[in-house]
């Protein structure tokens, strides 16, 4: 089987933490050379600065906030000019968690060109590159929400369900060109952004934390959180030549959580 992704170019997008992070740690370990994207250009040197470069890899960043869809075009469309790109993986922190019924007309706006809309930026600018090259792994982090929609999230289940469409049509027509489009789906998973939606829960439902993580574990057949690590084991797998027949799917890695086929 192979794994190996030296001499390939990836561009991983909010990656300074959490499962962002350990994308472009396990694809580096793979062999590609990354750069990374996200807003805070201290978190992303430091980031850049431990990944693994045993292949003498060069990785390097982009500066953008993906609030801004602005500034992920322009800083994207720079990088293309000199860079060749095989591998996108699209990544960006989820909406804030609530009921649907109290969202903000707004937050369905800044959820849908934080996550839609630059994914797509990014997508169309790296595709002519992906084209030429022959090879192109498009690789969007959503949520198991695209299959059963997660309680108290209303914006993020509806804004991940655009995102999974738009990946499928994206597959459709891109296939022909060796060029991937798949969907990873991660369950719960010990990051920054579950230890926010346990406060969220235990605050709105007046209890402790303690109470609300031992019943989401409950819901898992795992019967444990998953590691961001586990997530980037399949990304990793998705960005590789092995995968090359693997085209439109959403796969969920959540210990069995999902209540679907």
């Amino acid at each position: 089987m192979n794994l190996s992704l030296e001499g390939k170019y990836a561009v991983v997008c909010g990656s300074t933490q959490g499962i962002g992070l350990a994308i472009a740690e396990e694809l580096a370990l793979s062999g590609a050379k990354c750069t990374l994207m996200a807003r805070n250009k201290e978190a992303l040197i430091s980031a850049v600065h431990n990944l693994d470069i045993a292949l003498r890899q060069q990785h390097g960043y982009l500066v953008a906030d993906f609030s801004k869809p602005e500034e992920v075009k322009a800083a994207i469309e720079k990088h293309v000019v000199k860079n060749p790109v095989h591998i996108l993986i699209n990544n960006s922190g989820g909406p804030a968690a609530g009921p649907v019924t109290e969202a903000a007309e707004e937050a369905f706006l800044n959820a849908f060109n934080q996550h839609l809309i630059c994914n797509h930026i990014l997508a169309k600018a790296v595709v002519p590159s992906m084209k030429k090259e022959g090879y192109g792994r498009i690789i969007n982090v959503i949520s198991t929400s695209v299959k059963i929609p997660l309680k108290n999230l209303g914006v993020s289940n509806t804004i991940r369900g655009a995102v999974a469409n738009w990946a499928k049509s994206m597959a459709n027509e891109l296939g022909q060109y060796n060029i991937t489009v798949n969907n990873v789906l991660p369950g719960f998973t010990a990051t920054q952004r579950l230890s926010s939606l346990i406060e969220n829960i235990a605050k709105r439902g007046n209890t402790v934390v303690d109470i609300v993580e031992k019943n989401m574990i409950e819901e898992v057949p795992m019967k444990r959180f998953g590691d961001a690590s586990e997530i980037a084991a399949v990304a990793a797998f998705l960005a590789s030549p092995a995968a090359s027949y693997v085209n439109g799917t959403s796969i969920p890695v959540d210990g069995g959580r999902t209540g679907s086929i």
